[in-house]
């Protein structure tokens, strides 16, 4: 058997699929494992989270795409219409596979590119409350990893799900966070409590157009707290004169961290290391939860949340629609953390049945391969 995992989207998404990729590796030598990007940079980022895996067996390919391509996708980012480029390009190899193994949608397009025999698997990347993470072209799967009950049973009302085709209890990004932890360095030298703003990149639904450079100023302007300023990856992620230009601005203060978009802000460094998360929709925020600490939420839209499923995760702490006083908004939240501690912990357990201390990749590549082994 012999299975391939395209990583063409955003390097963010390689954490949640690589570990399933390298488990079943390990676990099952009868299965050939290629994983595939569509650059060098994004290669060697693979490879090297690889290495926390000394038992894995991978093979890492380059997709047949032309060499101006890669280099646009380096010097420019990574775009829908280049990633749709890249897999028809990529169409004959994928031909080759019995399964195609992907976090993102964008791979279902192989379907119409005539890429028909390759069972297509989706393991997600993410757990956060919003619709976007229950649509319906989900449903096009064969198979799917889901994160806990509460995933579960939204896409069991949409019938995205069926039984028998997904497995319950996975979020492979925990697994290589595990393995990373005993190499985190302090992210400051003092003793200030640490805020991390990771504010959403879409613009209707982020809190940073509208207040982002006023949070920025007020860091900076005090010495309680440390900021590390680290909104999802996509948020520069075609703009990054702004990210650098926020960089220089802001870089040279001591208690603030400012990042548009490393390698540190895609894995769990920043969210296992603040001691408040300050953010819009992000489903960052679920991650955070994992050992529950004080949230203050951002509703720059003025959105009517309450009773919406989409935002059950502002249930968590307070929120907020203007940071005209956000020293005192912060240090409520901090005071009132109790009240919303076993909220948090119940969250937790039903976005991922998991508390993130045992591995979880390792059920889902069992389950994959046995899906693929009925399915044959």
């Amino acid at each position: 058997m012999k299975v391939a995992f395209p990583l063409i989207g955003q390097r963010h998404q390689t954490l949640h699929a690589l570990p399933v990729a390298l488990e079943i590796s390990a676990r099952h030598p009868d299965v050939a494992v290629h994983v595939s990007c569509l650059t060098v940079s994004h290669l060697e980022l693979a490879s090297s989270l690889a290495t926390l895996y000394p038992e894995a067996r991978v093979q890492f390919d380059l997709l047949p795409i032309s060499q101006k391509l890669r280099r646009r996708i380096e010097k420019h980012g990574l775009r829908v219409v280049d990633r749709l480029i890249g897999l028809f390009a990529s169409r004959h190899y994928f031909r080759g596979f019995d399964a195609i193994i992907v976090p993102e949608a964008t791979s279902l397009q192989l379907r119409r590119m005539g890429v028909r025999r390759p069972k297509m698997i989706w393991t997600g990347h993410g757990a956060g409350d919003r619709a976007i993470g229950f649509a319906s072209h989900l449903g096009r799967f064969d198979f799917l990893l889901v994160p806990g009950r509460k995933v579960e049973q939204r896409m069991l009302e949409k019938g995205i799900i069926r039984p028998g085709a997904y497995h319950r209890g996975t979020y492979a990004k925990f697994d290589l966070v595990r393995r990373m932890d005993a190499k985190r360095p302090k992210l400051f030298n003092n003793n200030r409590p640490t805020v991390l703003y990771n504010p959403h990149f879409v613009r209707r639904l982020s809190s940073w157009p509208g207040m982002g450079h006023q949070i920025l100023k007020f860091f900076a302007g005090q010495d309680r707290y440390n900021l590390v300023f680290a909104p999802h990856f996509r948020l520069f992620d075609n703009r990054r004169e702004e990210g650098e230009a926020l960089q220089r601005q802001y870089g040279h203060l001591p208690h603030m961290l400012i990042d548009p978009g490393s390698h540190r802000s895609i894995d769990m460094t920043y969210t296992m290391g603040a001691d408040l998360y300050l953010g819009d929709v992000s489903s960052q925020v679920a991650e955070f939860m994992i050992r529950p600490r004080p949230c203050l939420f951002l509703n720059a839209h003025h959105v009517k949340w309450h009773g919406d499923p989409d935002y059950q995760f502002w249930t968590l702490g307070p929120v907020t629609e203007n940071v005209l006083d956000l020293g005192d908004r912060i240090k409520n939240a901090f005071e009132t953390h109790p009240r919303f501690l076993e909220a948090q912990r119940q969250y937790v357990l039903e976005t991922f049945e998991t508390l993130g201390d045992e591995p979880t990749a390792p059920a889902a590549a069992d389950a994959i391969v046995d899906f693929l082994k009925r399915a044959a």
